[in-house]
């Protein structure tokens, strides 16, 4: 019974965290299902009813850790034209049965249904996503409604809108626009304020509060109505008794339709995937690396759907920027779902009224930033590095699912990939004989270190990936693995993504996975994803230095240090250190480190989030190999945040004799008698008598950084300098 008490004990303790973690999420979730709700013509309240009902009921019955889940980006096309064409009513049972099969995929363990799709096929099924989105979302971001054929028109008929608001003369349409615009600046720019008391409020609820402020300044201080155009503000906010009056009863006299079953098809597919996706990106942020359990979770978000859908609300999918910014809020366990969908029935219930002033020119801009960040130009330049021919599967996916529809989108980008994999391979027959075959062995080795070995044979692609991933996870992550492609002619860019991004899981468990026999083959990319090919042929890329980079170079001259400009991938002893518990690595660079290598200054690249929730940060870093064993502890200045959190269950060690460390510094760590003891008089005097940094151990060595941006050329002198100055000070306390 113990385990019993210490898993009660330990969801007890990290309760006040994950109710603090709904809560900010709740923050996002609230403009945003009032938001995809009306960008799918549905009622504004059909978003929250499913935030709320996906919430309690996947918290409950789901398979994964730390998601949230709601109303989807990806279903507002599949949405808008299912309530277009079948009307809302008959959309309602659209999703019922969208629900059902939902359940049926995760009856019938269809976890590994994202895993049959390539992924340059998905990026383009995401970005035209993000087009539909964009596309009809701008034109009332800019108070200017228009009715069009398909999205491209809408995406034509852009730079006649600008113009139009441009020359607005009506009072109500001007301040509507602004409303939009100011928005959108909002969401562009608010990312890149690396201020932890700002962003305390995440950027759409800054909208939602900047909007309800604007309308009360009008009424209350100038005794003035709203000059936004009552057009574009959002319509009432029923109340729940009102709610639960209008629940929609069921009628399915429309179910005959072939309209009706291919947009059951469609939520169908896109809600799946776009689960399986943000569940697969969310297990990489959760700081205990746990596995969700995807088959489960299908058959909670099925039940979800049909629930939300009987009480009038959208479809239920796991969504990825709402989940990331749960991770990065010290969110869990499934609690942080269900705190986040209580707190959004609190707003519903507490401030009905005040939602009616937020503009629909603000919240379709927060809808405009995601579908940019679906679409942007980056997405594109990434695949291009990829590969070209990732390129032609990127496009003839976009085309065509903006041209036709997204179900034969997504089938038409896997053929484009079948016929590219032929004509690479040069070899129809090949392509035949082995692509369905079973293509993986598995052992393991004895001897002294045992590693599991993975032999590849023939032809791996997204097609029967699946076989490769079935022995992949049945390696437990703390163990060593080897994959060798030595016999394998053909390995494609959706196998090679999934291989990097176990080769992460692996390194952050303590395990090790090694990729071998890929020595003989070609590929058109210098990218780790591109796909690769027995076909030599080498490539040389020159690697020019930046100014910056000449700069440190001339420093390390001068105080005679190594310097290395090249990217580095393997940076295991970094995972260990609590900072990158919920954020991934992409390389460290422009390394300075001293003769005895104790001591590595560089710059690092890494990302918080996924997805489109992903934000990429570069900083300057310290790492000091103490050669001993100290504490585990996190040292920051003590602020208002670090107060917060402290109430959330994070403990300030005080130091005793030193009230001015304990009011200025946050100390946190498990060891707490160790930690005190640690910090003397010495080490505490040297911290209180030194600029602030961010210090943490790992037991071993030192990461120290100051702010989250890299560091100029006398910065770097400075870091350094406290550094070796730190060092001296924990030596001589020995």
């Amino acid at each position: 019974m113990s385990p019993k008490k210490n898993n009660i004990k330990h969801f007890l303790s990290a309760l006040p965290r994950n109710i603090f973690s709904g809560f900010v999420v709740s923050l996002i979730a609230l403009p945003l299902g009032l938001g995809l709700a009306m960008a799918s013509d549905a009622p504004p309240i059909a978003g929250i009813i499913a935030a709320v009902v996906g919430g309690i009921t996947v918290s409950i019955l789901g398979g994964s850790h730390v998601t949230i889940t709601g109303p989807g980006n990806g279903l507002v096309g599949v949405l808008l034209v299912a309530i277009t064409t079948l009307g809302l009513q008959n959309a309602y049972i659209a999703i019922l049965f969208s629900g059902v099969l939902l359940m049926l995929l995760g009856f019938f363990k269809m976890g590994k249904l994202a895993d049959f799709f390539p992924s340059s096929a998905i990026q383009g099924m995401l970005a035209a996503i993000g087009l539909i989105i964009l596309g009809k979302q701008f034109h009332i971001m800019l108070a200017h409604k228009i009715k069009r054929e398909d999205t491209i028109d809408y995406l034509l008929e852009i730079p006649f809108t600008i113009n139009d608001a441009v020359h607005y003369g009506n009072k109500g349409l001007i301040f509507a626009s602004l409303a939009g615009v100011i928005s959108l600046a909002i969401m562009l720019f608010y990312s890149k304020i690396r201020n932890k008391y700002l962003q305390l409020i995440p950027a759409p609820m800054w909208i939602v509060l900047l909007s309800i402020g604007f309308s009360y300044y009008f009424e209350m201080w100038l005794h003035e109505p709203n000059p936004i155009a009552k057009d574009y503000m959002i319509s009432g906010i029923p109340s729940i008794q009102t709610i639960i009056n209008d629940i929609p009863i069921p009628n399915f006299n429309g179910i005959w339709s072939f309209s009706f079953w291919g947009s059951v098809l469609a939520l169908t597919l896109i809600s799946s995937i776009e689960s399986l996706l943000s569940i697969k990106a969310v297990d990489k942020l959760d700081p205990e690396k746990r596995r969700s359990n995807v088959n489960r979770d299908l058959k909670a978000l099925g039940l979800a759907t049909i629930g939300s859908s009987l009480l009038g609300g959208l479809n239920v999918v796991t969504v990825i920027a709402r989940s990331s910014v749960n991770v990065n809020n010290g969110a869990s366990n499934r609690s942080s779902n269900f705190f986040h969908a209580v707190f959004l029935v609190l707003f519903i219930v507490l401030f009905s009224t005040q939602l009616t002033r937020i503009p629909l020119p603000a919240l379709m801009a927060i809808l405009v930033y995601t579908g940019y960040k679906l679409a942007a130009p980056t997405v594109i330049t990434k695949i291009f590095f990829i590969g070209k021919e990732q390129l032609i599967i990127f496009f003839v996916t976009l085309i065509v699912t903006l041209k036709i529809g997204l179900i034969i989108g997504i089938l038409a980008g896997v053929l484009a990939t079948l016929i590219i994999h032929v004509v690479i391979n040069k070899s129809l027959s090949f392509f035949v004989r082995n692509v369905l075959k079973p293509n993986v062995l598995m052992y393991q080795e004895t001897g002294e270190q045992q590693n599991f070995y993975i032999s590849v044979k023939h032809f791996c692609s997204f097609l029967n990936y699946y076989k490769l991933k079935q022995q992949l996870d049945a390696v437990p992550e703390d163990q060593d693995v080897i994959v060798d492609f030595s016999l394998c002619q053909f390995v494609d860019h959706t196998v090679m993504e999934n291989i990097n991004n176990y080769q992460e899981l692996f390194d952050k468990r303590g395990g090790h996975f090694d990729v071998i026999g890929l020595d003989m083959h070609d590929t058109d990319s210098k990218h780790p994803f591109a796909l690769r090919r027995m076909l030599p042929v080498p490539k040389i890329i020159k690697n020019n230095l930046t100014r910056r980079q000449t700069s440190i170079e001339s420093l390390a001259k001068e105080y005679q240090y190594n310097y290395s400009s090249k990217k580095v991938k393997k940076v295991s002893h970094l995972n260990n250190f609590q900072f990158f518990k919920t954020k991934h690595i992409n390389h460290v660079y422009n390394k300075l480190s001293h003769k005895d290598k104790a001591m590595k200054l560089f710059d690092i690249e890494f990302s918080e989030g996924e997805f489109i929730a992903k934000e990429v940060v570069r900083c300057t870093m310290l790492h000091i190999n103490l050669n001993k064993t100290i504490p585990e502890f996190t040292l920051d200045k003590e602020g208002f945040l670090e107060k917060v959190s402290a109430l959330a269950g994070n403990k300030d060690i005080d130091i005793k004799n030193h009230n001015d460390f304990s009011k200025r510094f946050h100390l946190l760590g498990d060891n707490e008698t160790g930690i005190t003891k640690f910090f003397n008089n010495d080490i505490t005097n040297f911290f209180e008598c030194n600029p602030y940094y961010h210090v943490e151990s790992n037991g071993e060595s030192l990461l120290i950084f100051g702010k989250e941006r890299l560091a100029s050329v006398k910065e770097i002198k400075a870091l350094f300098d406290f550094g070796k100055r730190l060092k001296v000070a924990i030596k001589g306390s020995d």
